[in-house]
């Protein structure tokens, strides 16, 4: 071999071993950037504000120059978090000047010493293009399970409400000017709504970047149904929900049911078939069941509405094989997400404003499609929970909130209990 052949060769062999060596940095810097895995910590399923029950209308809402401050019951705590923002259902574009996160410390106060700013791919304000949805940029905030999150948000021009979650049996405030960074914000008035905001995810990955897979849940459960799932009828600002009561016994038991987080998608008034109080829920399970980070469980509680408002409304009256029929496609759905699906027996509702004999007799068809082998991966029998043995068709008088439809404290504790926390092992 001579010495020119040979230098040539030393050349190329020393620039594979370059390329080699730059492809290993390239893929290197490449996980560093990879964001961590995430779970869902809290959530509420975007509705339309000015769509209720068929012949309801609502006066319109505007807000302009004022800063919402929005309290979060977390599940599972993390270190690190990251905020949705949407405008899900908006026809004009919606600007936040500012975005912040901080610990409340009740009656809309925070902790100043944990108040963050949140950006959005770098820039602190954000205008959501009617439909769109963002993410904010990670930011560390350790807290614990169960921890109170206030997200305050400056919207600073004249904005029609209209992507909103209406029933969330939370104070909330809404204050003037930008009053975001505020550790109590003046002349503050309280709402019951969340404004623009969806989801809370949280990752336990540290400051080194790196996840500690032993603390971070590997299950999210999420709750999907009406008004009886987000809670109506429970005492406010006190998180006695049924999920906030199953999530409480989920957290008791990780050291034997293993790490998971449990987040609420109900929509009070919802219903299976027909668009209303938000999307009929055939059609929003791809963005508020499957589309939530981590998801890989969950318990529906749906049909009373259809059933009740279609008696009170007839061109929206259904049947009971309409509804076992969208069951029987959501489940479908979940399969194919590979999400574990339970479905629940409807509630008894004698004496509520829409109860009527035929549609009892809808319910009871529904409830025994819902017994049976129907493909869903188990049952979660409420009915039978809540009911009264004298009565079948009302409510225990121990367990009805007062208007004969939804559970009270006590009532929605029972529904909890009542889940087998073994369907979450797997």
């Amino acid at each position: 071999m001579n010495k020119r052949v040979f230098q040539r060769g030393v050349r190329i062999i020393d620039l594979l071993g370059k390329t080699l060596a730059c492809a290993m940095l390239v893929m290197l810097l490449s996980a560093a950037c990879v964001q961590p895995p995430w779970f869902a910590t809290w959530y509420a399923a975007p509705q339309d504000y000015n769509i209720l029950f068929p012949g309801t209308t609502v006066p319109p809402l505007t807000i302009s120059n004022q800063s919402i401050r929005q309290i979060v019951h977390t599940s599972h705590g993390g270190n690190l978090i990251r905020i949705k923002l949407t405008n899900y259902f908006g026809t004009t574009p919606v600007t936040f000047g500012e975005a912040r996160v901080a610990r409340s410390t009740g009656n809309g106060g925070i902790d100043l010493a944990t108040d963050q700013a949140l950006r959005f791919d770098g820039r602190r304000s954000l205008t959501l293009a009617p439909g769109e949805e963002r993410w904010s940029d990670p930011v560390s905030l350790p807290f614990p399970t169960h921890a109170d999150l206030a997200i305050s948000l400056f919207v600073p021009l004249n904005t029609p409400v209209v992507t909103t979650h209406t029933i969330g049996m939370q104070t909330n405030y809404l204050a003037p000017g930008d009053q975001a960074s505020a550790a109590a914000m003046g002349s503050a008035t309280a709402t019951g709504k969340y404004y623009w905001l969806s989801e809370v995810d949280a990752s336990t990955a540290g400051n080194s970047g790196a996840t500690d897979l032993a603390a971070h849940p590997y299950k999210v459960v999420v709750a999907f149904g009406d008004s009886i799932t987000d809670g109506y009828g429970s005492t406010a600002d006190t998180n006695r929900r049924w999920p906030n009561d199953l999530d409480n016994r989920v957290q008791a038991a990780a050291h034997s049911l293993g790490r998971a987080s449990v987040v609420n998608a109900a929509i009070a008034g919802n219903r299976w078939i027909y668009d209303g109080v938000g999307p009929a829920a055939v059609t929003r399970f791809a963005h508020d069941v499957a589309g939530v980070s981590g998801a890989t469980h969950v318990m529906i509680l749906l049909g009373i509405n259809d059933i009740g408002i279609g008696e009170l409304y007839p061109p929206q009256n259904v049947s009971a094989g309409q509804i076992i029929a969208a069951m029987q496609a959501t489940i479908a759905q979940a399969k194919a997400s590979h999400i574990k699906i339970y479905l629940a027996t409807i509630t008894p509702y004698n004496g509520a404003s829409y109860y009527d004999a035929a549609g009892e007799m809808k319910r009871e068809a529904v409830n025994a499609f819902v017994r049976s082998a129907n493909g869903a991966d188990g049952v979660l029998d409420f009915d039978s929970i809540v009911r009264d043995p004298a009565n079948p068709t009302t409510l225990l008088p121990a367990f009805d909130s007062g208007d004969h439809l939804h559970p009270n404290d006590v009532g929605y504790q029972a529904m909890a209990d009542s889940i087998d926390l073994g369907l979450l092992e797997d």
